[in-house]
């Protein structure tokens, strides 16, 4: 066990409670940065999806020659569009969430700009909370909730540094995080120096930084999964002649298509599926050091495995042909949705061995 600094630094302490809130009116500046880049971006001319779907059918339309006196009659076969395995449509992406035009993309460009910037103050912010007390900063639920969003950003950013076409995130993910740091702020908040008993153990770096790597990035697979499900709908709506509002066309023109958010969402939560199955494990190896069992039934062990059971099913659905396209994506919401419950019911409504949320 790691002994625990007896007296926090006030003064590091008070440093960091200026830099979250810092970076929270940093990320206010770039919700409106995004809220402007999608309405110049409205501007611009949508339909790509509508002309794709418009041209698949008429490939898929061979002509019928009918000869006759006055010439050569042509009538059309009737039009078939072909769904891809996957339950998706082979349709272009969208441009982003600038919609192409010049205007739009240099506030996109503004927007996230300055959510680096409040990822740098926010991180900043997490490390003087850990230096105040000389330990991992997520030793309570407003300390995980500052990691949780810190990391989240990262994953953002890491992605759009790796030249992936996920600007169209931006505006949902720092609305997402300022409420996240909201919450955290106004009801989670802790002193930087409760820390009980049982976590003062090297697994807290271990376990815990896991949890939130896993959290946050199961949170941008989920979005890519909301949005496959809307996009999903558009596309079925062109699809069987119908014209959406100008509004909705506007919106999912910028979005990409329905099978590229849906592989995305698939390869995110794949990829750090197994960092989730280490967490459990690396947990259980936790309780049996502080409690003397590696497994009790405790109500955090019953919901991370819950959560663990729902993404295995979710990856495992994937691979069946019955349980492809809008039905593995109810599956994976239901996942990540008992990640939250397991995060925020587990802690403050449920009682047991993990109940040190500090609220």
């Amino acid at each position: 066990m790691t002994p625990l600094a007896a007296e926090a630094n006030e003064n590091l302490a008070q440093i960091s409670n200026y830099l979250v809130y810092s970076s929270m009116a940093v990320y206010t500046f770039a919700f409106l940065a995004h809220i402007a880049e999608w309405i110049f971006g409205s501007r611009s001319k949508v339909g790509r999806t509508a002309a794709a779907l418009t041209g698949a059918k008429a490939a898929a339309a061979p002509a019928v020659q009918v000869r006759g006196k006055g010439g050569t009659a042509v009538l059309d076969r009737p039009q078939v569009v072909t769904r891809s395995a996957a339950g998706t449509r082979d349709v272009p992406d969208g441009p982003g969430a600038a919609g192409g035009t010049e205007q739009g993309d240099l506030y996109g460009r503004i927007a996230v700009s300055l959510t680096a910037l409040g990822f740098l103050i926010e991180a900043a912010g997490v490390v003087a909370r850990a230096t105040s007390v000389k330990r991992a900063p997520w030793g309570n639920m407003y300390e995980f909730s500052l990691t949780f969003s810190t990391v989240a950003v990262a994953a953002y950013l890491i992605l759009l540094m790796l030249g992936k076409n996920v600007r169209w995130m931006g505006l949902i993910l720092v609305t997402t995080v300022l409420l996240d740091l909201g919450i955290a702020t106004t009801w989670l908040y802790t002193a930087s120096d409760q820390l009980v008993p049982a976590l003062h153990s090297y697994w807290l770096w271990i376990h815990v930084s896991t949890a939130i790597i896993c959290g946050a990035v199961f949170y941008i697979g989920a979005t890519g999964t909301v949005l496959y499900l809307f996009r999903d709908g558009y596309e079925s709506h062109l699809e069987a002649g119908r014209t959406p509002g100008r509004f909705r066309t506007s919106v999912m023109e910028r979005l990409p298509s329905a099978a590229t958010l849906d592989k995305f969402s698939y390869r995110i939560n794949a990829a750090f599926f197994p960092l989730w199955t280490f967490t459990i494990i690396a947990g259980a190896i936790w309780a049996g050091d502080a409690w003397g069992r590696y497994w009790g039934w405790d109500p955090k062990e019953v919901w991370s495995f819950v959560t663990w059971v729902a993404y295995a099913c979710y990856l495992h659905a994937r691979a069946t042909a019955g349980w492809k396209g809008r039905k593995a994506a109810y599956l994976a919401l239901f996942a990540f949705a008992c990640w939250i419950w397991n995060y925020y019911g587990v802690n403050i409504l449920l009682n047991g061995k993990h109940s040190y949320a500090g609220v």
